[in-house]
């Protein structure tokens, strides 16, 4: 096979005077000498071997403790570690569970090694007891769908390094939940997880990078390739590394192929059971007539941006711009710690005329980067704006995503974002993309990415495609297929001319068509049919499940009760999640006795970037008054009440030319600023723990008291979707004291303390087993 390979520029050389890379030790270098990964991409389909090898340069047992990012719809189904010409497989199972087990064999001196995700696109890898002199090799095995434009072009991205992100929020006083660089916070509570220490700038490559990726095209004609780093090409058509390169940007290869089919439906039969996997891929074709439309641009002008990526930032968001029309309205917001509008444009909704969309390009041309990314207040603010159901919403995000607090993000915009398109455009060489593709995946929309200004155009080119009007919506499957109820994913969104649509789900019995329905914008009926072609393919399994799971884990954190089908779901077809971890313990024991050496390997500062602060230097933002009614976010995110209010220096002045800058203020909640649904219950459980001696009447009354918290905080969760079921029926059960005058005080008590006290003890899922 003989393709064309184009490299993309490469971004500016290092300032060799930049640092003086002192990360040496008495004791030697850094553990992790070297990283491997061997794709082979068949289709649009990529199984990959990550090889992880870990040296012992110290005089004493060693644990190593390495952040990394994987491809955030990758499926990781297997660990195998191999050290002294041992080989251990890595077994999945709860996160608490792998956890004890981890630790349990570190205390006895055996070698050990778990695997964590802590991010759609962030893992953690630990390996202990490594004795003084000796290496261990690491091995992941993934599964990853290639992304695919209306360009018919496929996508294979890998990434580097996980980039500083910016860590909103008041510290806590608690344990901190890892090793990392960054405080835990109340919006970000495992903060200290995802903030590996960086390498000073100039610091000799201490890592060997090598990448091979293998290429069938599967009958599809492959017609070009282009990458971001320096490959070369061999006559087997695999495409290899130059050896040099660091770990400091996304690795991407593109694939040009010929058009393929319009529809196929593919199945993969389990080889137990009556079940099995379907993928139905559809790629639309004809053009919809355009609907007037709200369209809100979010761009971010925050610290990070600074560069290039603040370039193409402005020239993404002024592309769109330009595409209004007359009919359609739109607001243009950017942000850092405040919010920034274009001069004579209130914050609402205005025309697209000639003159609005000079004022927004004005104002776009003379962003420059600054401040932190407070991104939830502009984002509520969008949403605020796109409240007309008659009209096509879409809210466009231009960002490189470099945030910790995404739980939060999504938690608070998911009820708000209801039937409006939401498309993301990462801009980095190390983007934030598990977050750019949940926040997308909320309304049905796209997560662009870009990682050179050269690849903007061709970019911007496919999400037109994607705001444009749709060809069809309210989208459903129709099928002889007994599909498993709940298990289509991702979720059914909108088609749009020429861009693919991929859906994958589970069936029951015999194999059979299937029909997608939708409605055209005319209320017209729009129909693709599709018949079954069975494939022995185990990765389409794994690849529902990865976005299954994923599916839930934002369903999780939004307040579903989902855990135990999570972690179901996890172990039951082998893949990796936050609920989940895989561990590996050999039987030998390594170590003797003496204290471990435990060192947190720095990584590589993005090519390109700008260092996040750790916390915000502002008072975060906030969203419109009639947004931000008397909500809690979920507990386990640590966020406390939409009108808290961290004290903080003011916000930083608007430069000449540009709209006020808001930081919008927030209506007052009637609760303790910082608080949560733990922190109220906790001070009740308190105020019965202090009275366990008390009469008959003193207990009769805190009870009474206890009531109208317990039902208010009821009532807040259950509009979050959470379980309350323990809650509500002690509710219940206080509601009767009032006229049951030989009702059991001292019973009652005991449960009531006994089920608060139950609920407040709840560890987050990334403490559990420390």
């Amino acid at each position: 096979m003989t393709v064309r390979i184009h490299e993309l520029p490469d971004p500016p050389a290092r300032d060799p005077e930049s640092g003086l890379g002192a990360l040496r030790t008495g004791k030697g270098n850094l553990p992790l000498d070297s990283v491997g990964v061997h794709a082979t991409i068949t289709g649009h389909v990529a199984g990959i071997d990550l090889v992880q090898g870990f040296h012992n340069p110290f005089d004493v047992p060693l644990e190593a403790t390495y952040i990394f990012p994987l491809p955030d719809r990758a499926a990781v189904t297997a660990l195998r570690m191999e050290a002294a010409g041992r080989v251990v497989e890595g077994t999945l199972k709860e996160r608490g569970r792998a956890r004890r087990d981890y630790d349990a064999a570190i205390a006895s001196g055996r070698r050990a090694a778990i695997a964590e995700e802590d991010r759609p696109d962030v893992f953690a890898m630990r390996v202990g007891n490594i004795p003084p002199g000796e290496r261990v090799t690491l091995e992941l095995r993934l599964v990853q769908p290639l992304s695919r434009d209306s360009a018919n072009e496929a996508t294979f991205r890998f990434p580097l390094v996980v980039a500083p992100r910016y860590i909103p929020g008041a510290p806590l006083d608690d344990e901190r939940a890892g090793p990392g660089t960054a405080d835990d916070t109340d919006a970000v509570p495992d903060a200290s997880r995802i903030s590996p220490p960086v390498l000073l700038p100039g610091f000799p490559n201490p890592v060997r990078l090598t990448i091979d990726v293998d290429i069938d095209p599967a009958g599809l004609p492959l017609t070009d390739v282009a990458s971001t780093l320096h490959v070369v090409a061999e006559e087997n058509g695999r495409i290899s590394l130059r050896p040099g390169e660091r770990l400091d940007r996304d690795f991407v290869l593109r694939l040009r192929h010929a058009e393929d089919e319009s529809a196929s439906l593919a199945l993969a039969p389990d080889e137990a059971g009556d079940e099995g996997t379907f993928t139905l891929t559809v790629l639309p074709s004809g053009e919809a007539r355009p609907r007037p439309r709200d369209v809100v641009l979010v761009l971010d002008r925050s610290g990070s941006m600074r560069g290039w990526k603040m370039v193409a930032a402005r020239r993404a968001a002024a592309r769109i711009v330009d595409t209004l029309r007359t009919e359609d309205r739109f607001a243009v917001l950017s942000f850092d710690n405040v919010i920034d509008t274009p001069r004579g444009l209130d914050l609402d909704l205005v025309p697209g005329t000639d003159r609005n969309r000079f004022r927004a390009v004005e104002h776009l041309a003379g962003l420059e980067a600054r401040g932190g990314t407070e991104m939830l207040a502009p984002l509520l603010e969008a949403g605020g704006l796109l409240a007309d159901p008659s009209r096509d919403r879409v809210l466009v995000l231009v960002t490189d995503g470099q945030i910790g607090n995404e739980d939060q993000i999504l938690a608070r915009l998911a009820p708000r974002l209801r039937d409006v398109r939401v498309h993301t455009i990462g801009i980095d060489r190390a983007v934030n993309a598990g977050f750019l593709g949940r926040l997308a995946a909320l309304g049905g929309g796209h997560c662009e990415l870009v990682e050179s200004e050269d690849r903007l155009d061709e970019a911007m080119r496919d999400l037109h495609h994607r705001i444009a009007a749709p060809i069809a919506t309210n989208l459903s499957l129709d099928s002889e297929l007994d599909i498993v109820p709940d298990s289509v994913a991702p979720r059914l969104g909108a088609l749009f001319p020429g861009v693919p649509l991929v859906v994958s789900g589970r069936y029951r019995g015999r194999p059979g068509p299937v029909t997608l329905h939708g409605t055209r914008p005319d209320g017209t009926a729009w129909t693709r049919h599709a018949s079954p072609v069975r494939t022995t393919d185990r990765a389409a399994t794994h690849l529902w499940a990865r976005a299954h799971l994923r599916d839930l884990e934002d369903r999780y954190t939004v307040g579903e009760d989902l855990e135990q089908r999570i972690v179901d779901t996890s172990l039951r077809f082998g893949v990796l999640c936050r609920f989940t971890a895989f561990v590996a313990v050999d039987s030998d024991v390594t170590a003797d006795g003496r204290t471990l050496h435990r060192v947190v390997q720095p990584v590589e500062a993005p090519s390109g970037g700008v260092a996040q602060p750790p916390r915000g230097a502002a008072r975060p933002l906030a969203a419109r008054s009639d947004w931000t009614d008397d909500i809690d976010v979920p507990d386990f995110l640590g966020a406390g009440p939409a009108g808290a209010a961290p004290l903080a220096p003011a916000p930083v002045p608007a430069p000449p030319g540009y709209g006020a800058a808001r930081p919008v203020s927030r209506r007052a909640a009637p609760r303790p600023t910082g608080t949560t649904f733990k922190d109220e219950i906790a001070r009740a459980v308190e105020r019965l723990r202090a009275v366990p001696d008390t009469p008959r009447d003193r207990r009769t009354h805190l009870l009474t008291d206890l009531l109208p918290a317990l039902e208010s905080i009821v009532r807040r969760m259950e509009a979050h979707s959470r379980d309350t079921a323990a809650l509500a029926a002690l509710r219940d059960e206080l509601r009767t004291l009032a006229t049951t005058p030989d009702a059991d005080v001292e019973a009652l008590w005991t449960r009531a303390f006994e089920t608060l006290a139950d609920f407040t003890s709840r560890r987050p899922f990334w403490k559990r087993g420390t």
